[in-house]
């Protein structure tokens, strides 16, 4: 019995050490997506591969297994598959399908079944749903919805129940109820932006509370919205992402949770920063934090899984800045990495 339980327990070892995150760049001049690992000690990162890709690559997004990749190829309106080496993190090419004309898609996402792609068209106003077997994407799509110009995300709330695609222009955010089996959206109203003008262009969902957050692209400002799993969404509170001297231009980009709900970022474009807020444990009510200088136009950042550190993009510089995460929300910059001419997107996936 001693000896089966220390069998179990060196599997468990092994299996905990080959726990490996990687890093995957979108760099849109090169048409390429980077592969880098992340050293879990002090935040370092060491280049794996290059994928090379008929376009300019964007959004990304990885099935509920971890075994897949998709990727939005912007500059040829398409979609692109692969598979995903869960050892090594490398990606293998599975097809590529072409979307209609002027349909960029600004943002790609698996819905939680892991069989469909839904991809959001910024320019076209569109909403795509396709149907995945064994990782291919199939033609033709099972649904297109016409929404209107600067459909800009679709994020599903942690229920599965509903997509919601946030709208920069029309300053809401279009709520759709998803049926997983038959891989459709139906129509299920609207949540209006925070504030007039506000213009909604990612979401983040809360871990454990029943809310969400939107960066506000025009506005330069955060919403907090309470989240109803029969209704959809409610704006709570909007606060600025600037500080109250700051007189240039400025639009945000990404907004993400940290893993420990304790914390939001919002990244400025224009300010260059990442601004945070604490988010209360109970009311969810929102506490601006100092923002944090970082790299050029910070269209993406990311947390890897276990929260201890934020990779920022510079799609201006070509550079990721990695900073720790300290416990009372500090960003404390540990290095910058020298990726190329522009980073658009980046994603931490650990296998």
């Amino acid at each position: 019995m001693l000896r089966l339980l220390s069998l179990i327990a060196l599997m468990f070892a092994f299996a905990f050490a080959q726990a490996d995150t990687f890093l995957y760049v979108s760099m849109a001049p090169e048409k390429t997506i980077r592969i880098y690992k992340l050293d879990p000690a002090d935040g370092s990162l060491t280049k794996v591969d290059d994928v090379e890709l008929a376009g300019a690559p964007g959004s990304l997004a990885v099935d509920p297994a971890k075994k897949l990749l998709f990727a939005s190829v912007r500059s040829n309106s398409s979609l692109a598959s692969f598979s995903i080496d869960r050892a090594t993190g490398k990606l293998k090419s599975i097809n590529t399908v072409p979307l209609g004309m002027n349909e960029n898609a600004a943002f790609v996402a698996v819905d939680p079944t892991g069989k469909y792609l839904l991809s959001a068209s910024y320019a076209a106003g569109k909403v795509a749903v396709h149907r995945l077997k064994d990782g291919t994407i199939e033609e033709p799509a099972v649904q297109t919805i016409k929404t209107v110009m600067t459909s800009h995300a679709v994020v599903f709330d942690p229920t599965g129940k509903f997509a919601f695609v946030p709208h920069v222009a029309p300053n809401a955010i279009y709520q759709y109820r998803w049926d997983a089996e038959a891989g459709k959206l139906a129509e299920a109203g609207k949540a209006e932006g925070g504030t007039p003008k506000a213009g909604p262009r990612h979401l983040a969902f809360h871990p454990s509370l029943k809310m969400a957050f939107s960066s506000n692209e025009v506005a330069n400002s955060i919403t907090a919205y309470r989240f109803d799993a029969d209704k959809g969404l409610t704006p709570l509170e909007t606060k600025s992402t600037l500080p109250e001297t700051w007189q240039g231009k400025n639009t945000t980009a990404e907004v993400k949770v940290h893993p420990n709900g304790r914390f939001v970022w919002v990244s400025n474009r224009g300010h260059n920063s990442l601004a945070g807020f604490g988010i209360d444990a109970k009311t969810g009510v929102l506490t601006p934090l100092e923002p944090t200088k970082t790299e050029p136009t910070p269209r993406s950042f990311e947390f890897d899984s276990e929260g201890k550190y934020l990779f920022a993009a510079g799609e201006g510089s070509g550079k990721i800045a990695t900073y720790r995460i300290e416990a009372n929300g500090r960003l404390e910059l540990l290095r910058t990495t020298e990726v190329g001419k522009s980073v658009t997107w980046v994603m931490a996936v650990k296998f």
